[in-house]
């Protein structure tokens, strides 16, 4: 017996077994369509074998084989082991949700390469006069394959019918043969490069040093510094020698400015970009060009980390620290750390690069573990790093959310016609609305969450669920006409600027202005065609932007972090803070910076003051060991939602009850079961489990034995769960 055991794209962590007779060892990887339950559906050979434990007249048999495109390349499959392993996630799942869509429903257009056709060692010998002059179509035939050498695929579909069949007569006479001919490989050729500050030519000179062994880097340079550049002369070194690259950017939105960056450096090299806005089929082009070799570059969020390319021979992760590398549902994955992961398999270097750090990897840094190369100074000459001051609202009150020496910053901007930046990240018009009379709060009924006022279109949104009602015009709970909105988000931000500043050109850039399909890269030509002179924003403006006339930005709201209970906001609004400071000055314009806050002598604002990221980083780490906080720990996270809280609770329960029931693991503690931060999330309530352990081997040893005993309990229809490893939130 022939047996291939496949992973499909079900909740249950095993493969399957099928009969498939005309299956060998080559079709590991490859797509086949099976019989599951009563339908077809698509899975990935993941072994064949001769035997099973299921008996043979039990096994069903497989369908169709996918042979026209190449099968998955063996790293690849064991990253996919890999993930599954290490986040106790289904194999199944884990292998299809790394492919295109249509890969998956075996609606793909990206066949491989037709025969060619080629003249065999016979077939060299024959000349004109071996063929008889009134075999007009022979000759022509013979003379065209000794002026090209081969007939490929797309020449041969254009020759008539009659020339084809002669092909066919040539090939039984031994004349010709048919052959696949290999995939292109990429072109690559590099624009002119500026010469690189003697800290860039010296990151790139270690870095290119050991391009042949694993070796992870933390570029740490402060914004302005030139990480791009480092980034692409290291790219360029490498596309010389017919590598690939692979480049993770942690959101959609800061794709196009990258991509256009690495399109203008390489012009003549194949760069695919891989994210969400992409439509099924380009996506599944793509995702092909890098399987086959054509791409040297490959441009993506984090699904991308698990495209096939043969010759990878680096991986950068642009802004490392950023928490969208990790997914929040499903296959919860970190793709900054598959990306090491894979870096150590393929033994390339790794390049994670970060104005602001994330602290886990900045202690892997400082312990030797990765290699810190650090950028000290601004990559143009004249640019300076902003100033940076706080306004205390204790002393100078804010009228509309917005101060006096905001207010007046702003004014001057405006006289020199210079850009300014206004960061909110608070997207709406007011995150609250409340009757003054009875103290009532408009909240979602679906969400342990309020209702954000959205006034331009009358209504009141929740953030989290999506659900929209109109705004009342009386509290419904007493009848008062008097509900006024509290707070300020984006919306009510421009409204207040618009009236202090009627002749500005006032641009708003947040999740709900760019919802069209464009209106985000719109948004961008107008800002650095000089079109807008106040633009108001969230985090969607914060990184990765090159504003070269933008000379201030005015942080407002950045206090209300610091009371939240995650013990990671404070190390995210630094960074945040860090990144938006950093869009000013960085051309010939001076830059200064502006944040509004209660707390001016907050440590956390003084080393912004300094622009002292290490000095706040190794203090914050000071607090993370005492507290017992990662990195000095491992988490891991069980969670449990269901329509009563009651019922998530008791099924926490039982399986912390399963947990106690050996001693084999000592170094592993459990804590209690609780509600979780937002109790009800889209009409379910919810509540988690925290497992901690100091050791990283400890924790994924006890997970795999307690995620089966978890899994072995009696299902119940109304239990929804998940083990969240390495969480991000708590």
């Amino acid at each position: 017996m022939v047996i291939i055991r496949v992973a499909l794209d079900v909740p249950i962590d095993r493969l399957f077994d099928y009969l498939a007779p005309d299956a060998d060892t080559a079709d590991i990887g490859r797509c086949v369509r099976v019989p599951f339950s009563s339908r077809q559906i698509s899975g990935i050979i993941i072994s064949v074998c001769e035997t099973s434990s299921v008996p043979e007249g039990k096994l069903k048999y497989a369908g169709q084989i996918d042979r026209q495109t190449p099968p998955l390349p063996q790293p690849l499959l064991g990253l996919f082991e890999f993930c599954s392993r290490y986040y106790h996630h289904p194999i199944g799942q884990v292998v299809m949700n790394g492919l295109p869509v249509l890969l998956r429903k075996f609606k793909h257009t990206g066949k491989e390469q037709p025969p060619s056709w080629r003249l065999t060692d016979t077939g060299k010998s024959i000349t004109l006069a071996d063929l008889s002059i009134r075999a007009k179509a022979k000759r022509q035939l013979i003379s065209l394959l000794s002026e090209r050498g081969i007939i490929t695929a797309e020449i041969c579909k254009a020759m008539s019918s009659h020339s084809r069949k002669l092909l066919h007569e040539f090939k039984d006479l031994g004349w010709v043969e048919q052959f696949t001919a290999l995939p292109e490989k990429a072109v690559f050729s590099t624009a002119s490069s500026p010469a690189p500050t003697a800290e860039q030519a010296q990151a790139i000179s270690e870095i290119l040093d050991r391009t042949g062994t694993f070796t992870p880097w933390l570029l740490n340079g402060i914004t302005g510094s030139g990480k791009t550049e480092v980034y692409l002369q290291v790219t360029a070194s490498l596309l010389a020698q017919q590598k690939q690259v692979l480049i993770l950017v942690p959101e959609i939105n800061l794709t196009p400015q990258l991509e256009a960056v690495f399109r203008k450096r390489f012009p003549g090299t194949t760069l695919v970009s891989l994210h969400s806005g992409l439509n099924n089929n380009e996506r599944l082009q793509g995702w092909l060009q890098a399987q086959r070799g054509k791409a040297g570059i490959v441009l993506g969020t984090r699904l991308a980390i698990f495209t096939p390319m043969p010759e990878l021979s680096l991986i950068i992760v642009d802004e490392e620290q950023d928490h969208s590398f990790k997914q929040q549902d499903g296959l919860r994955y970190s793709a900054r750390d598959l990306a090491i992961y894979r870096a150590r398999q393929a033994n390339i270097p790794v390049i994670l690069g970060s104005a602001t750090p994330s602290l886990e990897s900045y202690h892997q840094a400082r312990t030797g573990r990765y290699r810190l190369l650090q950028l000290h100074s601004r990559a143009i000459s004249q640019a300076a790093l902003p100033t940076i001051r706080c306004i205390d609202l204790r002393v100078i009150p804010a009228q509309e959310g917005l101060s006096e020496p905001v207010l007046d910053a702003l004014r001057h901007c405006l006289a020199r016609k210079q850009q300014s930046l206004v960061f909110i990240n608070r997207r709406g018009y007011s995150p609250v609305l409340l009757c003054k009379s009875c103290r009532w709060i408009a909240t979602c009924k679906r969400c342990s969450s309020r209702l954000v006022v959205h006034l331009r279109d009358r209504q009141l949104r929740c953030h989290y669920c999506g659900d929209q009602q109109p705004v009342s015009p009386a509290c419904p709970q007493c009848g008062d006409p008097d509900v006024l909105p509290f707070g300020h988000g984006t919306q009510r931000v421009e409204a207040a600027l618009i009236r202090h500043f009627p002749e500005a050109r006032i641009l708003r850039v947040d999740r709900d202005s760019i919802r069209h399909k464009g209106a985000w890269q719109q948004m961008l030509d107008r800002i650095h065609r000089g079109e807008a002179d106040i633009l108001v924003g969230t985090q969607l403006l914060a990184k990765g932007h090159d504003f070269p006339n933008l000379a201030l930005v005015c942080a407002l709201n950045a206090d209300a972090s610091l009371y939240s209970t995650d013990f990671r906001a404070e190390e995210h609004l630094f960074a945040q803070l860090i990144q938006v400071a950093g869009r000013a000055g960085r051309a010939n314009v001076p830059g200064s910076v502006l944040i509004q806050t209660e707390f001016p002598q907050h440590p956390l604002y003084q080393a912004l003051i300094r622009q002292d990221y290490t000095a706040y980083a190794q203090a914050h780490l000071k607090e993370r060991r005492s507290a017992g906080f990662p990195p000095f720990v491992y988490l891991a996270v069980l969670r449990a939602e269901a329509p009563v809280l009651t019922d998530a609770l008791e099924f926490l329960r039982q399986a912390a009850a399963l947990a106690a029931v050996t001693e084999n693991y000592p170094h592993i503690q459990l804590f209690d079961p609780v509600p979780a931060h937002m109790t009800r999330l889209k009409g379910l309530e919810r509540a988690q489990l925290l497992i901690q352990a100091r050791s990283r081997r400890h924790l994924q040893t006890f997970l795999g034995d307690w995620h089966q005993r978890i899994t072995a309990l009696p299902a119940h229809s109304r239990i929804r769960w998940h083990l969240d490893v390495d969480p991000l939130t708590l």
